[in-house]
């Protein structure tokens, strides 16, 4: 009894790949007859009618391999410049189902083409992107769990085993690891609601006076404890803003906490406000509000402002601290988003740095 070897159907993206193709190879085909045909009616009609009968018989002779020749290079030039940059792109759509994102279409390849493959590679540019801020959120958070964990399971092994007595200073400890492990969560929810827009924002009219003086009052005592001069100074003290308080006092302190962890003893922390007029300078009309948080401390890098926003970002990338998650300056960013506003960041190293923001009044 003879064996046969099974038959396998063609996979559903090759199947894909040449229902694609298709339709290019008929309108190749017929682009192609159109040409030759064309070309040999013009040939017939100078040879036969103007020539008699001796160039007849050169056209009979000739005209295929001209014909041929004609044929063969218009549908070269036919693929190179609509086959080939396509062919190209259903290769690279097909890699990216795959999960190949670093696959990248020629741009040089095709002038027809180059805008879609341009559009094209920077999608392709802005997935990849985004993967690998997934994969490297999915590390970070991986990463600041496992320390608090470790402590919380170590004391409470250390308690039942009875390596530590259950004392009230062991069992603050486990609880301020518990403490940090609450933070960090809420602080991922927020910023996961924030970056989706669905973060609720409770806006009410206030003094932006108010919010400063709120500010220096909560700040003033670790200020003056660590030997740092915190100022204010406010252009217009009856400067109103519509917008949500408890978030923008979240927004202020946790610069305002940063800038106290990076400013030397002697230092200066400033808080400005100000006014921006949009558009001109017309009395009455529509205006916005600056805030400047600056210090004298440390300042960042340049090579590091394009990535404090980021998520888990931490300028001393040897520093051990736990005190603070490494999302608050990207919570930030995304709750003067929320509020339509802007953020921006001027740092010198060693002379300080600035955080400017404007939001709509």
């Amino acid at each position: 009894m003879s064996h046969h070897p099974p038959f396998h159907f063609p996979s559903p993206k090759r199947r894909r790949s040449a229902g694609r193709f298709f339709p290019f190879a008929i309108f190749f085909i017929i682009s192609a007859f159109i040409f030759v045909g064309g070309i040999a009616a013009i040939l017939y009609l100078l040879f036969s009618e103007y020539s008699g009968v001796r160039n007849i018989w050169i056209l009979l002779c000739g005209a295929p391999v001209v014909l041929a020749v004609f044929a063969i290079l218009t549908i070269f030039n036919l693929y190179n410049r609509f086959g080939r940059p396509l062919e190209q792109l259903f290769k690279a759509i097909n890699a990216i189902e795959e999960g190949d994102l670093s696959v990248r279409v020629p741009e040089k390849n095709s002038d027809i083409y180059s805008d879609l493959i341009k559009r094209f590679n920077k999608m392709v540019g802005e997935l990849e992107r985004a993967e690998q801020q997934r994969r490297n959120l999915t590390a970070d958070i991986a990463h600041e769990l496992r320390t608090p964990l470790h402590i919380i399971q170590g004391n409470l092994e250390g308690i039942v085993d009875g390596v530590y007595e259950p004392t009230p200073e062991h069992i603050n400890n486990t609880l301020d690891e518990t403490t940090l492990l609450a933070r960090l969560v809420n602080d991922l929810q927020t910023l996961s609601l924030a970056e989706t827009g669905q973060l609720p924002l409770h806006p009410t009219r206030f003094l932006l006076a108010d919010l400063m003086q709120d500010l220096t009052t909560s700040f003033s005592s670790q200020a003056a404890s660590e030997g740092i001069d915190l100022q204010t100074k406010i252009t217009n003290p009856n400067q109103e803003l519509n917008a949500d308080y408890d978030r923008l006092n979240q927004v202020l302190s946790n610069l305002i906490s940063n800038a106290l962890r990076h400013t030397p003893k002697g230092g200066t922390i400033s808080l400005e406000t100000d006014i921006v007029p949009v558009g001109g300078s017309i009395v009455g009309e529509e205006r916005s509000a600056r805030i400047k948080v600056s210090d004298t401390g440390a300042g960042i890098a340049s090579d590091d402002l394009p990535f404090i926003f980021d998520r888990f970002w931490r300028g001393d990338k040897s520093r051990s601290g736990r005190a603070n998650s490494g999302l608050g300056l990207a919570i930030t960013k995304q709750l003067i988003h929320a509020h339509g506003g802007t953020i921006e960041v001027q740092s010198e190293v060693g002379k300080g740095t600035m955080f400017i923001i404007e939001l709509p009044a």
